[in-house]
């Protein structure tokens, strides 16, 4: 924790020649960061507007306009969705939007765009320490309107110092790589205030295809990721990454294993949400490892087995209940068994639609599953969409489709009662997913309506 510094006075001092960040290729200095922090800090101290959305591509300039906001007391809007149409639904959270160039009409909104000009050639007045920061995120929206989701600088910062505590010794003298945005907390926290916060350097561009991935792989080099790019690995390294980070739902044990033998690493899984902040972790050494309670962390099951959590995360004084089904181990440890919220009932019968991806995924035809509910005129029933694996493909092709479901049902009904089988199929190249690995229901929803 030696060099490990906390968030309020993060532009206030340090080693002035440090590299924080790598863009383009060019390292970018702590002294060039505060310079342009106080100078974009300055320009909106000056604008009347109080809710500032942030809208990046670009995490350096991200990370510019976010410490920016917080120096000059306005309140700041993460938006996970940069699409226009989703920043215009959003609007009633924000009075003004920064960006990065951005190519889209954002001409209806009070904007700044980032790198600056200069804002006056004499001297800006200097940074004060942070004493409060208003923070506001969004929950992916995968099965419904976005959730705004509120974050205070006590939060982050005890979230911060854990995941020092925990990898800090592991990371020392590395860069940090990122598939996934910074604006959702895991990339916000993972991507950006982690590695400023401990010196290490951040690549300001995404990794965005899996060969830049493998490219990469490097002992000194960090990735930060998710199952939905991390199960698409299927090439060698170039080396071994010192850690991979994985979030946005649970990696399948099959790919994470595969990581391990092209990137030359295990990745390391983080449980948790926008809500609860960081739960757990993992790394999967065989088969259902546990998932280990972060510190900190006081947890207890309801009448239903979910989770709810006391963490120092969220209102450290109020219990979060989540929909998450799960079994303790020795006190430490916890199993996930599914959301209660995926229990349905078909026929006064309780159907588990997690239970019936994973019994999908035990066949070796199928290699990824999402089953959901749906009303067929008086009738309620299962509807599966299924990535096939090669094997799976040939069986498909060598026994037309008819036969290749009758197959997969009666592979299910080793396990499944006859109303959990799905009667719906859709045999998809991937999954609907966002970039961290949630489940976009309206879009698999729309694979069986388009028929």
């Amino acid at each position: 924790m030696k060099h490990f510094g906390p968030l309020a006075s993060l532009c206030l001092s340090g080693q002035a020649q440090q590299c924080i960040a790598i863009r383009d290729r060019h390292e970018i200095t702590r002294e060039t960061f505060i310079q342009q922090v106080t100078q974009l800090a300055q320009a909106l101290s000056a604008s009347p507007s109080q809710r500032w959305a942030l809208a990046f591509e670009d995490s350096y300039l991200f990370a510019t306009a976010f410490f920016a906001c917080a120096h000059a007391g306005k309140a700041i809007v993460l938006p996970g969705n940069l699409q226009q149409g989703a920043l215009s639904e959003l609007s009633p959270h924000f009075d003004a939007l920064l960006h990065d160039e951005r190519s889209d009409d954002l001409t209806h909104f009070p904007c700044l765009s980032l790198p600056l000009e200069r804002v006056s050639d004499s001297g800006e007045a200097p940074l004060a320490k942070i004493t409060s920061l208003n923070l506001t995120l969004f929950t992916s929206g995968s099965s419904g309107s976005p959730k705004a989701v509120s974050k205070t600088l006590a939060q982050l910062q005890a979230e911060l110092f854990e995941l020092e505590c925990q990898w800090g010794t592991l990371l020392a003298g590395t860069q940090i790589q990122s598939t996934v945005s910074h604006q959702h907390i895991y990339g916000l926290l993972f991507r950006v205030l982690w590695p400023l916060s401990a010196g290490r350097p951040f690549h300001s561009r995404d990794l965005v295809y899996p060969e830049q991935v493998c490219n990469r792989a490097d002992k000194n080099q960090v990735l930060v990721s998710s199952p939905a790019l991390l199960k698409r690995i299927t090439e060698q390294g170039g080396g071994q990454y010192r850690a991979i980070f994985s979030s946005g739902g649970p990696l399948p044990f099959a790919a994470a294993q595969q990581n391990k033998q092209l990137l030359g690493i295990l990745p390391l899984e983080v449980y948790g949400s926008t809500e609860t902040g960081g739960i757990g972790f993992r790394q999967q050494t065989h088969e259902n490892t546990s998932w280990q309670f972060f510190q900190g962390i006081d947890a207890q099951l309801d009448k239903e087995s979910c989770l709810a959590i006391l963490s120092p995360y969220i209102d450290p004084e109020t219990w979060y209940q989540t929909a998450d089904i799960c079994e303790f181990g020795d006190g430490h440890t916890f199993t996930l068994k599914g959301r209660a919220d995926r229990i349905v009932k078909i026929e006064e019968k309780r159907v588990s639609l997690a239970e019936v991806e994973q019994r999908l995924c035990q066949s070796p035809w199928v290699t990824d599953a999402f089953s959901l509910l749906r009303q067929e005129n008086e009738r309620q029933t299962i509807a599966a969409a299924v990535v096939l694996s090669a094997k799976g493909q040939q069986a498909l092709t060598d026994n037309g489709a008819a036969r290749f479901k009758l197959a997969l049902r009666q592979h299910l009904r080793d396990w499944l009662e006859p109303v959990a089988i799905p009667r719906q199929w859709r045999f998809v190249d991937a999954i609907p997913q966002n970039t961290q690995g949630k489940r976009q229901v309206p879009a698999i929803e729309g694979l069986f309506t388009q028929h």
